[in-house]
């Protein structure tokens, strides 16, 4: 089973922070989850680039609930989407075994995706903290033979949404595939 995903994160030169992540099987399932640590986010406030690329795509409340959510909220921490640190992992663990318990079962696909392997492996801890159902490296989109003719003919991703990123990474691997007779 391919996993399409793509993570938002805080990189300050030591350490990677994820924010939020979206995962796109191939067998047509999503996953979107957003880490609720109130330090990172304190963090992610001083962040120019963050603050303007990402936070505005991270959910809204709506309607009353608007009225009732604090001024100092960058979104709205009651989605069911924010979760803490381990019952993210964990719907994410759950989100790959539904694919098979082995991770020789399965195969990581992202874009640019080095950080993104770091920020979907500390969920756990360390590498040695994996579940048995995570694979241990990501397949590489811009390792694949001439796959900028792939690129070309997707429409680009506009904003930093880790899940609208992951439908962008599936799209580019399936249009690589259809170009290459896959």
């Amino acid at each position: 089973m391919r996993y399409f995903y793509d993570c938002e994160f805080l990189e300050d030169g030591r350490t990677i922070g994820l924010i939020s992540i979206g995962i796109e099987a191939e067998d047509g399932r999503a996953f979107y989850g957003i880490v609720e640590d109130r330090s990172l986010w304190r963090r992610v406030r001083k962040h120019p680039w963050l603050m303007a690329n990402v936070v505005p795509h991270l959910p809204r409340a709506s309607g009353d609930a608007r009225n009732q959510q604090p001024a100092s909220w960058l979104f709205n921490y009651a989605d069911p989407a924010v979760m803490n640190r381990w019952s993210l992992a964990a719907r994410v663990q759950e989100f790959i075994e539904a694919g098979g318990p082995d991770r020789e079962q399965h195969e990581l696909w992202a874009y640019f995706g080095a950080y993104d392997h770091v920020a979907l492996c500390q969920l756990w801890g360390r590498m040695i903290d994996l579940p048995a159902c995570v694979p241990m490296w990501t397949h590489e989109l811009m390792q694949l033979p001439e796959v900028g003719a792939a690129i070309r003919q997707v429409p680009q991703q506009q904003e930093h949404h880790a899940l609208a990123d992951a439908r962008w990474n599936r799209d580019v691997y399936l249009k690589w595939e259809e170009i290459n007779g896959g």
